[in-house]
């Protein structure tokens, strides 16, 4: 069973309890509980992040949310829309002990072909890495940090 870790991120009040030998935490955009596991904690947390400190709309929220990429069907851990329903933000969520790295990158740059995001971000819970894509140029720029949601 996987016991919860501090996290580079605010602590949140979730909801957990125990049913036999599993944890499951609450989510409170799908209305439900989910098991919980190392990236789930992570997502977790992160959402809390986009919609506290950040200040995204709950409804323009979702989670894992499928995509075919090459006839290969997918999921994203969070995309953010904005107030028109185009993607904004996408968040790629790992477990705590799978490194930041090119291949994570990577993986993210694949879902984003199909999204076109403004905001890419890559996060393991402790790392986080937030991208600004610059489509024009074909380039992207690290950011120290996402921007708060701004009403457009």
């Amino acid at each position: 069973m996987f016991k919860p870790v501090a996290l580079n991120l605010p602590p949140y009040p979730f909801k957990l309890i125990q049913k036999e030998e599993q944890l499951f935490i609450y989510d409170e955009l799908r209305k439900k509980q989910l098991v919980l596991t190392p990236e789930e904690w992570v997502r977790q947390h992160f959402v809390q992040y986009l919609i506290i400190q950040k200040k995204y709309p709950k409804g323009l929220i979702k989670l894992e949310g499928g995509l075919n990429l090459h006839q290969l069907k997918k999921r994203t851990d969070i995309v953010v829309f904005d107030k028109d329903g185009k993607a904004d933000v996408l968040v790629e969520c790992k477990a705590t002990h799978v490194k930041i790295n090119q291949d994570v990158f990577d993986q993210a740059a694949r879902y984003n072909m199909i999204h076109q995001v403004n905001y890419l971000v890559v996060t393991n819970g402790i790392t986080h890495a937030y991208c600004r894509m610059d489509y024009v140029n074909q380039t992207y720029q690290f950011l120290e940090e996402l921007p708060l949601y701004i009403h457009k």
